[in-house]
């Protein structure tokens, strides 16, 4: 049974992935927010903001097998609008926050035999959409923080991949979605004519931390409905 830690479990893409996980593997998840979902599952969970809270008292398993890191941000301004506070904090939440995790969890990671990392970018980062500056710098460096790990820790089979998803139907999209004709419009801008599900997302991530996945690294992995490379 592998032993798996999921930062970001409260909601959404990383709850729908313990969902997945917690019948058959070992998950330690931890979250800023703590859902009636959460005391139904099998899992190891921590309330606290990986940010800003202290995890030294939080007992890591020796061997760790998989980390997820699925908090994020939808910060949708235009440019002119855009502050430096706002840059920093996309910058903090989905790419330091990352860092931070990785570095503590490194010497678990190594420990096993076939470790995976799964981080998350967004459809943004490769694709030019208006009001998306500083959540496509940020979920950007993701991608090049994907590539740069996996070229260094593959010596250490350590897997280091990303996916980047288009509009998912999560509490953190939620006002984009907060009616039927914003749902309808968003679907049709999608060549599949459909908003994401976080379940889809999570069996992607479930794939990449099993041994399906082994030959897999340094990928970022498009679930987004054909919008990132379509045009229909």
């Amino acid at each position: 049974m592998k032993n798996i830690v999921i930062i970001g479990c409260g909601s959404g893409i990383g709850l729908a992935t313990a969902k997945e996980l917690h019948k058959t593997h070992q998950v330690l998840g931890i979250s800023r927010t703590k859902t009636s979902e959460i005391d139904n599952l099998n899992i190891q969970f921590y309330e606290k903001n990986i940010l800003t809270d202290s995890l030294e008292d939080i007992t890591f398993p020796e061997k760790i097998d998989g980390l997820v890191y699925a908090p994020g941000s939808i910060n949708l301004k235009p440019f002119n609008r855009l502050t430096e506070e706002d840059f920093r904090n996309d910058f903090e939440i989905n790419v330091l926050g990352a860092v931070k995790i990785i570095q503590k969890l490194l010497s678990n990671l190594k420990k096993s035999d076939n470790a995976s990392i799964v981080l998350f970018s967004s459809v943004a980062a490769k694709t030019g959409m208006p009001f998306h500056a500083s959540i496509a710098t940020s979920k950007a460096a993701i991608e090049g923080l994907t590539k740069s790990l996996a070229a260094e820790l593959a010596a250490q089979k350590i897997r280091v991949n990303a996916i980047a998803p288009s509009l998912t139907d999560t509490p953190l999209a939620s006002q984009l979605l907060s009616s039927e004709e914003r749902r309808e419009a968003s679907a049709k801008r999608h060549p599949l004519q459909k908003i994401g599900q976080p379940e889809e997302i999570a069996k992607m991530v479930v794939f990449l931390l099993s041994e399906s996945g082994s030959w897999i690294t340094g990928q970022t992995i498009g679930i987004d409905g054909g919008i990132g490379s379509l045009k229909i």
